[in-house]
């Protein structure tokens, strides 16, 4: 939040956006708060920063896939799940270094079981495996690639706002009825985190 919070009102000011640094700031650490906290909440149009700071929605967006913290109601992958996987993958390029070599991944100095890897794992390929088909659909449907793309991600983020047709200042009401649809299921799954809602598509679920 900081790294974000930060990042974004340096590139606001130095690109004339606004012209205190501290009124930077102060919109910054609200947008990005809100964002990554699935708060729904915007205090500026800031879609209208993307002329002056292309980098600034790529931060946001990120942030829309991060979500809350552990044990929190608030949507996205989750702030652990993202750390676990970053973990993960980088036990996996020291174990292409060092075949030998036994490294555990760690939380707090506290191990992490393999089936807790698995399960994080599993759950961001599907994370990830929903939003592209989503987002293709999306553009299938005739949106530009931005709003699909924001649309998707905020809707199975639960976060509230995107980009493009369905920016701070605008809202779904003009999405089209099967847009509406996918974009209510990507809400359903998001909220009840996926594996609630996968399972009942798996056979064996529903066998004794």
């Amino acid at each position: 939040v900081a790294f974000a919070t930060i990042l974004i009102a340096v590139v606001l000011y130095l690109s004339d956006v606004y012209d205190s640094l501290f009124t930077a700031l102060r919109y910054s650490v609200f947008q990005v708060v809100a964002i990554i906290t699935t708060t729904g909440y915007n205090s500026a149009d800031f879609e209208s920063w993307m002329v002056a700071a292309p980098i600034v929605p790529s931060v946001l967006i990120f942030l829309m896939f991060i979500g809350g913290t552990t044990g929190s109601t608030g949507g996205g992958m989750k702030v652990i799940r993202v750390w676990l996987a970053m973990k993960h993958g980088y036990r996996e390029l020291f174990r292409l270094i060092h075949p030998r070599a036994v490294r555990m991944v760690k939380i707090g100095g506290k191990v992490v079981p393999e089936t807790i890897l698995d399960s994080v794992m599993g759950f961001v390929v599907l994370y990830v495996m929903i939003f592209v088909v989503a987002t293709i659909v999306m553009s299938l449907l005739g949106y530009d690639f931005l709003t699909s793309v924001t649309a998707v991600a905020t809707t199975i983020g639960n976060v509230g706002p995107g980009f493009g047709d369905v920016g701070p200042l605008d809202n779904f009401n003009g999405i089209a009825l099967t847009g509406k649809w996918l974009l209510i299921a990507c809400m359903l799954i998001g909220r009840l985190e996926i594996y609630t809602i996968i399972l009942l598509f798996v056979p064996e679920f529903w066998r004794r």
